[in-house]
């Protein structure tokens, strides 16, 4: 007789015995869940200020003229640990109305799903330009009376799309005052008649002591985090 090994009510693992051993069969729905949580990190980040942090993060070494310097993994670990502060005011409101009380036990796992997704489309939409939502709320043919009533499905991608067009236009400007020293040295080296000069052997070393000199770090961390004023509560 088949036996099941479940969790949540749902069967995992179905084993039959048989005349060769026993059976082991996967079950549909599982095979889905688990297959779902290899995006779950993706669609997690999509849906957070991580974006444009790090998109604003590797343009600006970008800019400097440092290509590995800070490593991906260090840019990485500091735009989740500013993500985190960012977004501390919807976590908090996520943990009121639907971690704390499905820990309880006072409501099931889909009244706490349908219970966090309040705060997180608050910060959503607070951060969601008209043009990618009007896109994708054509794209996705349905008629919407307010944003709160565009579903997950269509603000999600609105939102990313956002987050990549306010990124770059700070990458944009973070990129100008670097340029203009690397066209400031270039220019000097040429007019020294120093050709054979790199322009970058000598604007690389400028260029960080500008950005040590005005606390560079303080200065595009903290501009990150108010350009999401009012968003994370």
């Amino acid at each position: 007789m088949p036996y099941h090994v479940c969790a949540q009510g749902v069967p995992l693992l179905t084993a039959t015995p048989g005349p060769a051993g026993e059976t082991y069969s996967l079950d549909v729905q599982t095979l889905i869940l688990v297959t779902g949580l290899a995006f779950l990190p993706g669609l997690l980040l999509l849906t957070t200020a991580f974006t444009r942090i790090i998109i604003v993060l590797s343009i600006f070494r970008q800019a400097l003229g440092l290509q590995t310097t800070p490593p991906n993994m260090v840019l990485a670990a500091l735009a989740l640990a500013l993500t985190f502060f960012v977004m501390r005011g919807v976590i908090a409101e996520e943990q009121r109305v639907a971690v704390d009380p499905y820990l309880a036990g006072n409501i099931n796992f889909h009244q706490a799903v349908a219970a966090a997704q309040p705060p997180l489309q608050n910060f959503m939409l607070a951060q969601t330009r008209k043009q990618p939502l009007h896109l994708f709320v054509d794209l996705s043919g349905g008629e919407y009376k307010t944003p709160q009533d565009v579903p997950f499905a269509v603000l999600v991608p609105a939102f990313a799309t956002s987050e990549l067009e306010t990124a770059f236009q700070i990458g944009f400007l973070v990129y100008i005052p670097f340029v203009l020293i690397d066209l400031a040295v270039a220019s000097i080296l040429m007019s020294l008649g120093m050709i054979m000069v790199s322009p970058t052997l000598i604007a690389l070393p400028l260029k960080l002591l500008m950005f040590v000199s005005i606390h560079g770090w303080t200065l595009i961390l903290g501009s990150l985090a108010h350009s999401f004023a009012g968003a994370g509560g």
